[in-house]
């Protein structure tokens, strides 16, 4: 690897080894990839959220394939942060790359907890999950009301020593003023998309394929809708973002970084082939040589 082609600056003080991380939700803590190899080579880690209490998530079944992608509805399952920061955290930063903590909550105090309970963890950054749809009631408005996206990041800013990104749903026609709102209460960056709304029927069967009803849509489908909303929010925000939906190649970087995000997240494709990331990574050195390109002159918030 040519030292030095894929550094990214996400942050101050937080320089990654190359843009291309795990997505939050669709590859555990990373130690499930790590059983098909080696994943040094990611940027970061993205966990799965952490909430304050345990959660059991939604009754199977819950995932469910499509032509052109996937149907979740896992509902947040984990094993609340008491247990996360005894069992799964350790785990996760014997990984080796940069670990940033996805958290999330169903309320304001909740996020403002687990955000606090997590200071010391050895994260290098946390996302606050604002958007998932299938908790339990469907969508918080934290995603999707400006005004409620601005108290709960400011709620998280109070007690974060550590920068965060806010992690944006696309199932709204606010995006902007949400990216706005999420800029204006100091978040450091943003994620953005996450799943789509979507549903499957069992025609057969006279019922939807997912136990819930509705879940959210990911994989090579929402791809264009994900360059859609980053290319919105760059032009709305400066921030760095995180760019996430329906990538599994190099060229899906290069599309994703010209677009506005300074980095993406790898998350559905991982299904396919749990080291795609990492086969990313040396597909984009060796397309950014062939091209003659760089890592800065496609990804900058001066575009």
């Amino acid at each position: 690897m040519r030292a030095g082609l894929l550094r990214t600056s996400l942050l101050p003080g937080l320089t990654l080894a190359n843009p291309v991380l795990s997505a939050s939700g669709c590859y555990n803590h990373g130690v499930e990839g790590a059983r098909f190899g080696d994943v040094k080579r990611l940027g970061a880690l993205v966990t799965k959220t952490v909430t304050p209490r345990p959660r059991a998530g939604n009754p199977p079944p819950r995932l469910w394939e499509t032509s052109a992608g996937m149907l979740n509805s896992i509902g947040l399952e984990n094993p609340g942060v008491e247990r996360f920061l005894a069992e799964e955290m350790p785990r996760a930063l014997e990984l080796g790359p940069p670990v940033i903590l996805n958290v999330g909550g169903e309320s304001l105090e909740e996020f403002e907890q687990v955000t606090e309970r997590v200071q010391d963890c050895g994260a290098v950054a946390l996302e606050v999950n604002l958007s998932c749809p299938n908790v339990q009631g469907g969508q918080l408005p934290f995603a999707t009301s400006p005004a409620a996206c601005e108290e709960v990041v400011g709620r998280v800013r109070r007690v974060s020593r550590l920068p965060f990104f806010v992690k944006l749903s696309p199932n709204t026609h606010l995006v902007a003023d949400v990216a706005r709102a999420a800029a204006s209460a100091g978040a450091d960056g943003l994620t953005l998309i996450n799943t789509l709304h979507g549903r499957g029927i069992d025609w057969r069967r006279r019922r939807p394929c997912l136990a819930e009803g509705s879940g959210g849509l990911s994989g090579p489908a929402i791809k264009p809708v994900a360059l859609h909303f980053v290319a919105l929010v760059r032009a709305a925000v400066r921030l760095p973002i995180l760019g996430v939906g329906g990538i599994a190649t190099a060229e899906d970087v290069c599309e994703f970084l010209v677009a506005g995000a300074s980095a993406v997240q790898v998350g559905t494709a991982h299904f396919l082939d749990p080291l795609c990331g990492v086969h990313i990574v040396e597909e984009l050195e060796e397309l950014l040589v062939a091209e003659g390109e760089s890592i800065d002159n496609l990804s900058s918030l001066e575009q």
